[in-house]
């Protein structure tokens, strides 16, 4: 037997059950605190010079962090010139597309950014930027 009622129709929901959403995201948040102490690399810290104008950031592959002593970091770790040119090439040859980004303290002498920059074009990176940061003053108008 079943039980109908008075004009036949089933009735509509009305609500909404949101405790799966909730489930749901708690769930992501947990697992975004759980790996975002993995994400945090060591960084290593420098001096960036300032310009009043700043173009658009170019999303490198290779970044190169030279730092007041004139040592090379890939992705935080200290490298020599060898392992620097090494791994420069190892892109090319995965992407020919590649990119890098130089950053470098701005105490640092003008002949050994252009050194770097010299390994960048030398190993087949054309396209390159250079980090630098934004002044306060220009950033307010």
């Amino acid at each position: 037997m079943s039980i109908q009622q008075g004009d036949g129709m089933d009735d509509e929901i009305v609500a909404i059950n949101v405790t799966p959403l909730v489930d749901v995201v708690l769930v992501l948040l947990i697992i975004f605190m759980v790996t975002a102490s993995f994400i945090i690399k060591e960084t290593v810290e420098v001096d960036l010079p300032k310009a009043a104008n700043t173009g658009e950031t170019v999303q490198g592959l290779i970044s190169i962090v030279i730092d007041k002593e004139g040592n090379f970091f890939l992705d935080g770790t200290q490298v020599d010139e060898p392992a620097l040119k090494q791994h420069i090439r190892n892109s090319v040859l995965k992407d020919k597309e590649s990119r890098a980004i130089v950053s470098a303290d701005q105490a640092l002498a003008y002949g050994r950014v252009m050194h770097v920059i010299d390994i960048v074009k030398g190993e087949g990176i054309a396209k390159f930027a250079l980090n630098i940061q934004k002044e306060a003053s220009a950033a307010s108008e």
